[in-house]
Order: C-alpha cells, then sequence, then structure tokens
C-alpha cells in the first residue's frame, strides 16, 4: 500500500507546472529579443485558487513604468509576465511595443500586470499618444 501525501502531489504539480511555465516563457523571451534585442525571463508560473499552473501560452504586449525607465512586457492572458525588455527610454520602449504589435501580438488591455510579486500599472496608452 502507497499513501501519497498531499504535499507531496502539490510539489510535483508545482515542478510540472514550473516545466511548462518555462517553455512558454522562453518563447516569449525569443519574441523579446528579436524585438528589443535583450529579453529575460520573468515568470513560469502562477497561483490561481492556491494550486500552481504553467504561465499562458499567449502573448500580450504592454509598456509598465520602472524606476529606472520604462520596461516592454509580454503577459498571458491573466497579466502574468513572462519576458520583459530592459529598462527603456520612453522612446525606445514605444518602438519595441509597435515592433511587437506589428509582429501580430496584441496588447495587454487591463490597467495592471503581476511582475515578480507586485502589481503595476500599464502605462502603453498614456505614452504612445
Amino acid at each position: 500500500m502507497v499513501i501519497i501525501s498531499s504535499k507531496s502531489e502539490n510539489n510535483m504539480q508545482y515542478f510540472q507546472a514550473v516545466q511548462e511555465g518555462k517553455q512558454r516563457s522562453s518563447k516569449s523571451q525569443m519574441k523579446m529579443f528579436e524585438a528589443a534585442g535583450f529579453g529575460m525571463l520573468t515568470l513560469t508560473t502562477k497561483k490561481i485558487d492556491g494550486k500552481f499552473h504553467p504561465v499562458g501560452e499567449e502573448d500580450f504586449v504592454a509598456v509598465i513604468k520602472s524606476p529606472d525607465g520604462y520596461v516592454v512586457i509580454l503577459t498571458d492572458k491573466d497579466g502574468f509576465t513572462k519576458a520583459q525588455s530592459k529598462s527603456l527610454e520612453k522612446e525606445q520602449a514605444i518602438l519595441i511595443y509597435k515592433k511587437l504589435r506589428d509582429s501580430g501580438i496584441l496588447e495587454y488591455t487591463e490597467n495592471e500586470i503581476q511582475i515578480w510579486s507586485e502589481k503595476r500599472p500599464t502605462v502603453q496608452n498614456r505614452i504612445s499618444g
């Protein structure tokens, strides 16, 4: 008789979510790299209702303001970031944002995204006008 504790099951769920999420985020990172010349992997998993899930397969683009400038990000449909540019001047961020939009990636239209452990407001509509 084998007894599997729920803790072990949660660890397995987390491990599987990380593996699948890493593949998805890596694809987004490559898209960012192609558009910006630099792409950093951000999140690979998201926690919803206490359970870990991989980030979504879809890509949406947005811009956020950081202490060092503007950062172009790729998110899933729930606003969890998968890849980001480095901090940029506003004009550079707008150019990369438009390049990603021109490649067929839709805008993330919600007002905030989740990056690392914090929520950040999206600003692409305030800076590109």
